[in-house]
C-alpha cells in the first residue's frame, strides 16, 4: 500500500473542518480518507471524509435526504477549485463494515486518519476496517476465474456477430475480473473501479505485460485482444477451479436474485 500523501493545504482544510464539525452536540467523529489517504491524491484533490454522528441525527438526516456533506466555501477550503466532500455514517455502519463489509467497503478505509474523535472506539474500528478477508478469498476466487471464462466466450460471441455492446461489456467484465483475481492472489482489497488500475500495478505477484494487455482490450475489444488478456491471467499459476465455470457463473450473474437482492443492473 503507498503511503498517504496529504498535502499542506488539505491538511489544513482538515482543520478548518474540524472546528466547524465538531462543535456539533450530535457529531462523534471526522475520518479523512479519500485518494490522499491511499497515496493517490494530487495538489488540486479534493478531501474525502466520513462525518460519524448520532444514531439520532442519522435517522433525521436520513429521512430528509441529507447524508452527504459537501462544502467549497473560503471558511474552508483555501485552494483552487478544492472542496470537502463527507458521507454521513454512524458507528453502527462502522462495525457493520468491520464486521462484514464488502471490499470497496473496506478499501474506503486504507490510510484513513480520524482527525478528531469523541469516541475511542473510532480509532480502534478504522485500523480493524480495511483487513483482506480471508475467509471470502478462495470462493470468491473460484468466482472471477468463472467470470474470466465467461467474458473470454463473450468476446468471441460477440466478434462474430457484431454486437458492439456485448463486445465492450465483455472487455470491461474480462479486465475487472482478470483484475480481481490478481488483487485477490495478492491479498489485496478491492479498491472499486476508480483506483483499480493502481492497485493492480502496485500488486507484486502478477503477469509482467498485465497492465499493456488489459489496455489493449478496453482500446480494441476483440476475440484477439481477449484471449491475450484472459490467457495471461489464466495461465499465470494453476489457479483453483470450479468443477464447471458455466455452472459458477450462471449462479453468481444468472440466478443471484434467488440469495439475495440482485444489483440494480439486473432488477
Amino acid at each position: 500500500m503507498r503511503e498517504p500523501n496529504f498535502h499542506a493545504h488539505h491538511l489544513r482544510t482538515v482543520s478548518r473542518l474540524v472546528e466547524r464539525l465538531s462543535p456539533d452536540p450530535s457529531s462523534l467523529a471526522v475520518i479523512v480518507g479519500g485518494s490522499q489517504a491511499k497515496g493517490l491524491g494530487k495538489e488540486s484533490s479534493d478531501v474525502d471524509f466520513c462525518w460519524v454522528v448520532t444514531e439520532e441525527e442519522h435517522r433525521r438526516r436520513q429521512a430528509s435526504g441529507e447524508l452527504v456533506y459537501v462544502a467549497s466555501d473560503e471558511g474552508l477550503v483555501d485552494y483552487p477549485g478544492g472542496y470537502v466532500d463527507g458521507k454521513i455514517i454512524t458507528l453502527d455502519f462502522l462495525r457493520k463494515v468491520r464486521d462484514r463489509g464488502s471490499e470497496p467497503a473496506r478499501a474506503a478505509f486504507l490510510g484513513s486518519m480520524v482527525a478528531w474523535s469523541r469516541s475511542p472506539e473510532v480509532d480502534e474500528l478504522v485500523r480493524a476496517i480495511p483487513v483482506y478477508p480471508e475467509h471470502e478469498r478462495a470462493h470468491k476466487m473460484l468466482g472471477f476465474v468463472a467470470q474470466l471464462e465467461a467474458m473470454r466466450y463473450y468476446l468471441d460471441t460477440a466478434e462474430q456477430h457484431g454486437n458492439r455492446y456485448l463486445l465492450t461489456w465483455a472487455a470491461a467484465r474480462a479486465v475487472l475480473f482478470g483484475y480481481r483475481l490478481i488483487l485477490a492472489h495478492n491479498r489485496i482489497l478491492y479498491p472499486y473501479h476508480k483506483w483499480m488500475r493502481a492497485f493492480v500495478a502496485d500488486a507484486p505477484d502478477k503477469p509482467a505485460d498485465l497492465l499493456r494487455l488489459s489496455d489493449e482490450l478496453i482500446e480494441a475489444p476483440g476475440k484477439r485482444t481477449g484471449e491475450a488478456f484472459c490467457g495471461a491471467v489464466l495461465s499465470f499459476r494453476e489457479w483453483e477451479r470450479p468443477a464447471q465455470w458455466q455452472t459458477r457463473f450462471m449462479d453468481d450473474s444468472e440466478l443471484n436474485w434467488l440469495h439475495a437482492a440482485p444489483p440494480l443492473e439486473d432488477a
